[in-house]
């Protein structure tokens, strides 16, 4: 490769992979939670009441009185099954003129869909999708995704003539650039083939809609986007009759589903999600979502007539059609709910490495262009130290203290799920200004030191207070809630040791470096920016 290419890409390289990195580094560590998110999702609710027996037969009642008091509900209306696990409450979900609304069979009336409350698993799962922006989120995380993918392709192109000699190459030493340089190249061709699909299936599942209304506008005259029901779906085209007629309840749509699921091949199906299309009509339909495994795509449908129960369409692990069997791989690669246990421990070290891969190419960035001459660095590294510490670091105490901040909640008469987001944005938004004010070097030990304290906490707290949950459910064979509370306790102590190296960074470390422990005489960052 000539040299002015090869500066070329590394130029493209570098500038990618800071643009999206901050963005990455928060997805990245937050999807390596959410990979476990049914199992946070039982740690986080310690008091869960068992499912009444005549749950289903309550929310048939509440669809009836929702679809009388609200006729655009007729139209479609969809409802959750109850499930082992806490934030799978069973809620109706309908379209009216003011967009999509909500109601629980704990709920008076209804509310915005936006509004409804989710709890700490669920949170964490946003983080990873949308950064916990609402709307634009997904859409920004789709765009980050392609960015990401030109930083993969060009890091490739870089690396591939000596492919092999940087794969063996890891020189830890007191060169602190060649350091962060072979870790970064080694745990990026390491994970390169799951990069690829993050990156690939990232974009897709953030753009799709974006994707799909530019063609439908451009080349399909605004057909494509109708048609994509059909394609993302097992519900066939339905047309109501005008006749009245009585629906069969979810619970017997739901046991007809997954008879008709296991018929079809599917190694089992656990209806989750049911949805009417022309409730209370002679011509309804019903569409059953379920789950399944040993599939590269969980998910599964099947429609069925909601007057009479005979099946319509099967969607399921062994009976999908090409755009189907498509569409569940793309979530089952990204998420990787296609494997057992095994796979999801893969999933999570993959997505700590990940989060890694950014914050070393931020420092890598810093070694590269820092002054080795003078103590006073220029503003470019400065202020990329104090957002590497503030936004990676901060984000990772941010998430921390959102566990504990759950733990505590319900012993001062809180309600969890009203706190996790004030409480997640709150500790970021401080820890960002902590590092404006300590500068990168201090501060990157006091949220380093801060953040393993919390992950300790999380388990701790979690034994002190829900003990006696803790006990039954390792005495019956359960181990969702106490692998939580060693995981905390794992981060805790890694996180603690990073304190310890970075303490022992700024006391010995290069002083005519950013990350030097002296207090230079000229202005803070924050007067420079201004």
């Amino acid at each position: 490769m000539k040299p002015a290419t090869l500066r070329m890409f590394t130029a493209v390289h570098t500038w990618t992979g800071l643009l999206a990195g901050f963005a990455l580094f928060i997805a990245f560590y937050a999807g390596a939670l959410a990979v476990f998110h049914d199992e946070i999702d039982t740690w986080a609710v310690p008091k869960t009441a068992a499912v009444e027996t005549d749950t289903m037969d309550r929310a048939q009642r509440m669809l009836a009185d929702i679809v009388a008091s609200h006729p655009a509900a007729k139209e479609q209306i969809g409802v959750t099954y109850p499930a082992n696990h806490p934030s799978h409450e069973v809620a109706a979900y309908w379209f009216d003129k003011d967009g999509w609304k909500t109601q629980t069979l704990a709920d008076s009336g209804a509310r915005d869909s936006e509004d409804h409350e989710h709890g700490l698993a669920d949170f964490v799962y946003e983080l990873h999708y949308t950064l916990g922006v609402p709307v634009a989120g997904i859409y920004l995380m789709g765009v980050v995704s392609i960015i990401y993918g030109l930083a993969l392709l060009t890091g490739l192109l870089i690396h591939l003539p000596h492919l092999v000699r940087d794969l063996a190459a890891l020189r830890p030493g007191h060169n602190l650039k060649r350091l962060w340089q072979d870790a970064h190249n080694v745990i990026g061709i390491l994970s390169l083939p799951f990069h690829i699909v993050f990156a690939v299936t990232g974009a897709l599942l953030c753009l799709s809609l974006v994707t799909m209304m530019a063609f439908d506008y451009a080349a399909f005259d605004g057909k494509l986007v109708p048609a994509s029901e059909r394609m993302t779906s097992a519900m066939p085209a339905t047309h109501a009759t005008g006749r009245e007629a009585t629906m069969l309840s979810p619970r017997d749509l739901g046991g007809r589903a997954r008879r008709a699921a296991l018929a079809a091949g599917a190694a089992d199906f656990e209806p989750d999600y049911m949805r009417y299309m022309h409730y209370g009509d002679a011509g309804a339909a019903a569409e059953v979502r379920g789950t399944s495994t040993k599939t590269l795509g969980e998910y599964g449908m099947v429609s069925l007539d909601a007057v009479d129960g005979h099946v319509l369409a099967v969607q399921v692990a062994g009976a999908r059609d090409a755009n189907h069997a498509t569409y569940s791989a793309i979530f089952g690669l990204h998420f990787g709910s296609f494997g057992n246990l095994s796979v999801r421990w893969l999933y999570f070290v993959l997505g700590l490495a990940g989060a890694f891969l950014f914050y070393s190419g931020n420092l890598l960035y810093i070694e590269t262009r820092r002054k080795r001459r003078q103590a006073d660095q220029p503003l470019k590294v400065r202020a990329m130290a104090t957002a590497t510490v503030g936004v990676c670091i901060g984000s990772c105490l941010a998430i921390s203290a959102t566990f504990v901040a759950n733990v505590l909640a319900p012993v001062f008469g809180g309600r969890p799920e009203a706190i996790v987001q004030p409480v997640c944005f709150g500790v970021f938004a401080l820890a960002v200004a902590w590092t404006l004010w300590r500068r990168p070097a201090r501060a990157a030990v006091d949220l380093l030191w801060a953040t393993a304290i919390a992950s300790l906490s999380i388990a701790l707290l979690d034994m002190a207070i829900n003990g006696e949950r803790l006990a039954r459910s390792l005495s019956e064979g359960r181990w969702a809630v106490a692998g939580v509370d060693a995981v905390a306790i794992a981060m805790g102590v890694g996180f603690g040791w990073l304190a310890v190296a970075t303490r022992r960074r700024v006391v010995e470390g290069d002083q005519n470096s950013v990350w030097a422990g002296h207090r230079r005489a000229g202005p803070t960052l924050a007067r420079d920016v201004a």
